[in-house]
């Protein structure tokens, strides 16, 4: 409503833009980064979700009424947006130490060290990319800056990431500043976190970790380019904590977790990147927004039939108030939950023929709820509009799925269909677990983009030093006492 309302006074018509008592802060920051630091804004006492009717309309008429009428009858103070250096400015010199401390209270950095974005640094990460240095791939909201080649360059050093990293991180922001991906809703109430998936021979070439432990830091490719991202939703998008970025208990970044292709090539089954219209054996990452997860371990039997119950069991527990992703005209159809399957569980499956299809297929047969659940979830627990099954399907907004019959206690799917399900082999060789994401549907929808590498790309990559290795080949040594 912000953005709308900075579009009315901007043309000089008079609005006043109700906000909750908690999110003030976040009406500030947001109006500052529509370029009007002055959007008039009349509270609504607590918040609205936990009020009576009659709280509500105390509220509203003893506070809020009066505040809307002020905002529309007498011209806002004027207000002052805050002076930002230039792209190239020097904001700081000194040690590594006094460095640091000038990030971290300029809020420029995420509370770890940083590493100093030199002009040199900059540059060696600009050798790594035939794009121009100001070159604009889009204006991130909800600041509205512009997302550039050089400023990837800045926060790419400043994560830890290495130089030859940069087309990775050209492609993310490529993602992030497509409006499919919704990055204007990073900062919104679930607090959702992006993860990066990544394909093809590039998880090689520069040693991400795509076996054991993959979803843990410790891998210099998988963990710094995660922060990167993190990093680049504050310093340049504006999310900041306290400010734009209201998440209710957020989470830290994830790091960036790659597919086992060698897996997939063995058993014949299509990588993830494939689903996005890309050939298989394409360097591609795709970007998207979850809520949460949770680990399906022991996944246990030597047939599909022995293993789909659990996980298609696991799977619809695990969503819940994404139901509004389902339900609707709004944002109905945007759910697209996402499962990591650990190789050994892939080779059982394909061993009884199986492949990422059928395993999408039965999970939209078995992943099921009663529909009278699914509408108590839109009506009584999220409180939206949409919410009976029937009328939305015949409105023809939804699939005929979900309105086979009457009968309340009838299942219904948790996705329209099939391929609306992600599944990634990854993890380690040898466990039979799985992992399964609740998506933030269209706040935040999977998006993915080809990594393009420089024309100099292998004369570049034989004059940088061979990053450790996060493949199974990886050998752990002892020295010390410690491992390494």
């Amino acid at each position: 409503m912000l953005r709308a309302s900075a579009v009315c006074e901007e043309a000089g018509i008079p609005t006043s833009t109700l906000v909750c008592e908690g999110f003030l802060g976040l009406a500030a920051a947001a109006s500052q980064g529509q370029g009007v630091p002055n959007i008039p804004v009349a509270m609504v006492p607590g918040h609205t979700g936990v009020q009576s009717k009659e709280q509500l309309r105390e509220n509203i008429l003893g506070v809020t009424l009066g505040n809307v009428l002020n905002n529309l009858l007498e011209a806002p103070a004027e207000g002052k947006l805050e002076d930002e250096p230039s792209a190239r400015d020097i904001v700081a010199t000194g040690t590594l130490d006094e460095i640091n401390e000038y990030f971290l209270t300029h809020n420029l950095s995420d509370g770890l060290p940083i590493i100093p974005p030199t002009d040199e640094r900059v540059a060696a990460f600009l050798r790594y990319t035939d794009r121009k240095p100001d070159e604009v791939l889009g204006i991130l909201l909800p600041d509205c800056r512009a997302a550039t080649i050089w400023s990837i360059a800045v926060n790419g050093v400043m994560a830890g990431c290495r130089p030859e990293y940069m087309p990775v991180l050209v492609a993310l922001i490529e993602a992030m500043s497509d409006p499919y991906y919704g990055n204007e809703h990073s900062g919104n109430t679930p607090g959702g976190e992006t993860l990066i998936l990544l394909n093809g021979p590039i998880a090689k070439e520069l040693g991400f970790n795509y076996t054991q432990g993959v979803m843990r830091d410790g891998f210099q490719a998988n963990t710094s380019i995660g922060r990167f991202w993190r990093l680049y939703l504050r310093n340049i998008a504006g999310f900041l904590p306290h400010g734009n970025d209201k998440a209710t208990f957020g989470n830290t970044f994830r790091v960036v977790v790659p597919e086992n292709e060698d897996v997939c090539a063995k058993l014949g089954w299509a990588p993830n990147s494939t689903d996005f219209g890309f050939k298989a054996g394409t360097n591609t990452i795709t970007a998207s927004r979850y809520t949460g997860g949770n680990h399906i371990s022991s996944i246990s039997g030597s047939t599909p039939e022995d293993l789909m119950p659990y996980i298609a069991d696991s799977m619809q527990k695990l969503h819940s108030w994404h139901f509004l992703f389902t339900v609707g005209a709004e944002c109905g159809g945007t759910l697209r939950p996402l499962m990591f399957l650990s190789p050994i569980l892939a080779e059982t499956f394909a061993a009884a023929g199986w492949n990422k299809q059928h395993i999408k297929q039965k999970l939209w047969e078995m992943a099921r709820v009663p529909a009278w659940h699914m509408e108590r979830v839109s009506r009584d627990w999220t409180q939206k509009p949409s919410w009976n099954l029937a009328y939305e399907v015949s409105m023809g907004r939804m699939p005929k799925v979900y309105h086979e019959s009457d009968d309340p206690n009838r299942l219904v799917p948790i996705v329209w269909h099939a391929d609306d399900y992600m599944i990634v082999v990854t993890g380690d060789l040898g466990r039979n677990s799985g992992y399964i994401f609740a998506h933030n549907g269209v706040l935040g929808y999977p998006t993915a983009r080809e990594i393009k590498l420089p024309k100099n790309w292998k004369t570049l990559r034989a004059s940088a030093a061979k990053p450790d290795s996060g493949s199974p080949t990886t050998k752990g040594k002892r020295k010390n006492g410690t491992s390494s």
